[in-house]
């Protein structure tokens, strides 16, 4: 069974029914930290559920993470972790001077676990994560989106990233509701295969990306065109 990496935090069990205010108070607990966390069963995206549960529980997936990969030891599978400052995210109504009464909604992380496999020269790995959505004052039912950034890192004294994903996974919160859970499993975080000395220094970290991929979409400004001089008549 391949080890897992696993991150628990508060324990929430505000589910159907409950009082907004209520839910904000365990969304106080969440960011405060403590000792353990019921595992969320009612997530936005049953299917990725389906699959953090799978990855989580160290059973073997329906389809393999890479066809064809080797064998890996799960004792060099790279842990995976919440990167530091990104691992709750508060969407306001009135960016960016919003009070605490403007707040939308609250998103924090609560489980993490991660797989390995060999294919070829590259580590593949197939990371997922849980996490809940708290309905803030101004928050309602509708759509919204979960920035998700997944990046490989080489630590050291000059950290480098090997390999990076960034998702926006959506997300539907149900009228009546203020507190909810959601999943999402990221299955080809790959990078070439290290030295056996180097691979203990690389750790994968996920995190909230309010920037995310705001600098790709970025249109490249065109250059003016340049005037030819008119002919001259002779």
């Amino acid at each position: 069974m391949l080890r897992m990496n696993l991150m628990r935090c508060s324990r929430i069990d505000l589910r159907q029914g409950g009082e907004r205010c209520a839910a904000w108070v365990a969304a106080a607990l969440v960011l405060s930290g403590c000792s353990s966390v019921s595992t969320p069963t009612d997530s936005v995206d049953t299917g990725s559920t389906s699959r953090f549960t799978s990855l989580f529980s160290g059973s073997s997936p329906a389809t393999p993470v890479a066809a064809g990969g080797a064998a890996f030891n799960p004792d060099d599978c790279p842990p995976v972790d919440i990167r530091a400052g990104a691992g709750t995210m508060t969407l306001n109504g009135k960016p960016p001077e919003a009070a605490s009464t403007d707040v939308r909604y609250q998103l924090t992380f609560t489980q993490l676990a991660r797989q390995c496999v060999l294919n070829g020269g590259e580590v593949v790995m197939k990371v997922g994560v849980q996490g809940r959505i708290i309905v803030g004052p101004i928050g309602g039912p509708g759509s919204i989106e979960l920035p998700i950034r997944y990046a490989v890192v080489r630590e050291g004294l000059a950290p480098r990233t090997i390999a990076t994903k960034f998702k926006r996974v959506p997300a539907e919160v149900p009228a009546g509701r203020t507190n909810l859970a959601f999943s999402d499993v990221e299955e080809s975080l790959s990078f070439p295969m290290p030295s056996r000395a180097e691979l203990p220094a690389y750790i994968v970290y996920v995190g909230f990306d309010e920037i995310g991929d705001a600098s790709e979409k970025k249109p490249v400004a065109k250059k003016p065109a340049v005037k030819k001089p008119a002919p001259k008549i002779q």
